[in-house]
């Protein structure tokens, strides 16, 4: 007899401690969601930035070559004028 009030008195069905369980995990899920989130935001956000100094930087060094040949340039024909100056003055 007391088998059968027993099996009478356990629940069937959801009770709240299962209801509980399954909150505490869904809250969780979403906070660790919400962290992957932000951090992957963060993340994109951030290679933004690196990506634009990037560009800069290859910017800078192409400028970087561009007024080197200049400079090389300019050497080369201060050696000619200073060159043919000498040899213009050196001639009577």
């Amino acid at each position: 007899m007391e088998k059968i009030q027993r099996q009478k008195k356990a629940p069937n069905g959801i009770t709240w401690g299962m209801v509980s369980v399954i909150l505490i995990s869904m809250s969780i899920v979403l906070i660790l969601t919400l962290i992957k989130i932000y951090l992957s935001n963060q993340i994109y956000y951030e290679s933004k930035k690196v990506n634009k100094i990037y560009r800069q930087v290859e910017a800078l060094k192409a400028e970087q070559k561009i007024l080197q040949r200049n400079v090389e340039a300019l050497k080369y024909k201060n050696r000619v004028t200073d060159t043919i100056f000498v040899i213009d003055n050196g001639e009577p």
